[in-house]
């Protein structure tokens, strides 16, 4: 089949063949007529199979009639990187160039001010990452109510979990009717139900097993420890034939560590990672795409639908934390019919993920044992705190024997004696109670209550004074009527 079989217009068959496509790969010869018939869409293919162009050539199609207006562009694609975004963007030039379409990128690292300009002019294409995409709408300088095809490219990545909110947001913003299109090299169950959401009766395009690699990769382990890795890397460098390689780390800070170990030793290289800016990120790439630079050593930023088709090696220092990034890590190489060879570094810490990523794509990989080292020795399980929830520690408690409590006998009690009765008996056994008289006060202590008494004697008077007065005046009885205010008696006459 050929393109011109595909029902595209003759503009965008004219641009296809300046770049030199005769014939669509398969993702391509199933998606595009049923983009075209305004269905949605989920693909799931290999990478390097054309899924870019799936689904933008037929978009340029559809937007070939109508015109944008200010804030309200006509389409909206979202990528999961800013490095896919821009070559997303690179699609949609070269192959409409014919067509008279405005298309916006808004990405991190670039100025917003200049992105406000483009949009407020109207735009027919808008491609954009989620965190900007996000922050323009919080801010109204964009309204969407006017996408009539929403795109989410590299889609498992985007609706993983970091992405969810940010993706549902920016979807509930957009109108109910519109055609929405999934694209992506792997696509779980999970992640396809949740993908679900966003569509209505989608068709299924899968061109290739589930989790599988490319055939034209060729896939190989080197057993090593920690202290050697950097060694065993650039020695397979030296001995392979590499053109051009891309070494992928779990780590941004193995990164700038590699590229320092790589400089060190005179190699050409570069880094590429998240915490970059986006100009050296830009400059990076580029350098490394022109053949200015013979390594790339990256994050998994760039393990996602970045179109360079000539690398020759992809070498994996760090076995993959998720087993599918290893599809997408592997799928930098071998494309467009090309071959290409695939290293993954392996110490005895990674043989259960290597042991995932085996069972995933459904066969061993070959050891490359040459290049080999001794490796380190299996960690040990690490004990644990406390004896779990189950009944290993219960059971453990309850085989234990407990040891018996101590009993101390009570004395007996005396017999009474006969002839009396139990209170008579209590009572001459009780000890007798004898009033103890206080003892009597030292001089010292005597002589110092006196002077006490005196000294408040002479603050406040005579004391002996009031004393011999209260001992001489007579003693009143008292009446009814002494305890009562003197408010309350009224004087009574007697007449």
């Amino acid at each position: 089949m050929k393109f011109s079989d595909l029902g595209l217009n003759e503009n965008t068959l004219k641009a296809v063949a300046d770049v030199g496509y005769a014939e669509p790969t398969p993702i391509q010869e199933k998606a595009i007529p049923e983009i075209l018939k305004r269905n949605d869409v989920m693909g799931i293919a290999q990478t390097g199979t054309g899924k870019t162009a799936a689904f933008t050539l037929p978009m340029i199609d559809i937007l070939a009639n109508g015109r944008a207006k200010a804030l309200m562009p006509r389409t909206l694609i979202l990528s999961p990187t800013r490095e896919l975004a821009t070559q997303i963007a690179e699609c949609f030039q070269k192959y409409g160039k014919y067509q008279k379409l405005s298309m916006a990128l808004l990405i991190g690292g670039e100025s917003m001010v200049e992105q406000q300009k483009i949009l407020s002019r109207g735009v027919d294409v808008l491609i954009a990452t989620p965190g900007r995409m996000l922050d323009l709408c919080e801010r109204g300088r964009i309204l969407l109510r006017d996408v009539r095809v929403f795109v989410l490219d590299e889609a498992d990545r985007m609706l993983d979990m970091g992405f969810i909110p940010d993706v549902e947001k920016i979807a509930s913003k957009l109108p109910a009717v519109r055609q929405t299109l999934l694209f992506s090299a792997t696509m779980l169950p999970e992640i396809k139900a949740l993908a679900k959401k966003f569509m209505k009766f989608p068709v299924e395009i899968r061109v290739d097993p589930p989790m599988s690699t490319a055939d034209t990769v060729e896939q190989f382990i080197v057993k090593t420890n920690e202290r050697g890795k950097r060694e065993v890397l650039r020695n397979l460098i030296r001995a392979e034939d590499v053109k051009n390689a891309m070494i992928f780390c779990n780590r941004k800070k193995d990164v700038e560590i590699l590229l320092k170990s790589f400089t060190k030793h005179k190699f050409s290289v570069a880094a590429l990672h998240g915490d970059m800016a986006q100009g050296e990120r830009t400059d990076a790439l580029n350098a490394f795409r022109d053949g200015r630079v013979r390594l790339l050593v990256c994050s998994d930023v760039a393990a996602r639908g970045l179109d360079l088709p000539d690398v020759s090696h992809v070498f994996n220092f760090d076995v993959p934390v998720n087993p599918e990034d290893y599809i997408h890590r592997i799928g930098r190489t071998g494309r467009a019919g090309k071959t290409g060879r695939a290293f993954m570094l392996v110490t005895s810490r990674d043989f259960k993920a290597l042991a995932v990523i085996e069972k995933m794509i459904g066969k061993q990989i070959e050891e490359m044992s040459r290049f080999s080292v001794e490796m380190d020795p299996e960690p040990e399980p690490k004990p644990k705190r406390r004896g779990g929830r189950g009944g290993e520690a219960r059971a453990k408690r309850a085989e234990t024997p407990k040891p018996e409590p101590k009993r101390t006998e009570k004395p007996a009690k005396a017999a009474k004696p006969a002839g009396k009765t139990d209170e008579q008996a209590a009572k001459a056994d009780a000890p007798a109670l004898k009033t103890a008289k206080p003892a009597a006060k030292k001089p010292a202590e005597a002589a110092n209550g006196n002077r006490r008494r005196d000294a408040r004697g002479a603050k406040n008077g005579d004391g002996a004074r009031r004393e011999k007065r209260a001992e001489t005046a007579p003693r009143r009885q008292k009446a009814f009527g002494d305890a009562m205010p003197a408010f309350m008696m009224n004087e009574v006459k007697i007449s």
